[in-house]
């Protein structure tokens, strides 16, 4: 099975206040928060899609992180309301992209794009298949 490719503005969205924790002395978000929101934005984006990622690790697999991407324009500072918009890049019979933003939610400017590529395995780390129903439940991000 091939790449298919996103063309539609499928997509989930998840409303945060930053939190004081979340940022450096100087009141910024700490980088690696991204990468955390960016987790909370996929569940949710799989939750919408009748995806439930505790039932695929019960059966004993899991969606590991292969790659990241993260390119940071903009800060987001403590007390801001952001949006995290989650949508599908790629499904392949092992493995999903997935693409991020993370938006002002006032004025909807971008302040973070980001992508993560995953790849299934079983508990032994081995690369497999995406099991049915997960496969199908994702793949109804992407256009028919």
């Amino acid at each position: 099975m091939g790449w298919r490719v996103l063309r539609g503005d499928d997509s989930a969205e998840l409303d945060l206040r930053v939190r004081y924790a979340e940022t450096d002395r100087m009141g910024v978000v700490y980088y690696a928060n991204y990468l955390a929101w960016f987790e909370m934005g996929r569940s949710e984006y799989c939750r919408q899609r009748g995806f439930n990622y505790l039932d695929l690790e019960e059966l004993g697999y899991h969606l590991v992180v292969a790659e990241v991407y993260c390119k940071y324009r903009k800060p987001a500072k403590y007390d801001d309301l952001i949006t995290v918009r989650t949508s599908l890049h790629a499904l392949q019979g092992r493995s999903v992209v997935f693409r991020y933003l993370v938006l002002r939610k006032e004025t909807q400017e971008t302040l973070v794009e980001g992508e993560t590529k995953h790849l299934c395995t079983d508990a032994q780390g081995k690369a497999k298949t995406i099991p049915e129903p997960y496969f199908t439940h994702l793949s109804r991000g992407l256009p028919r």
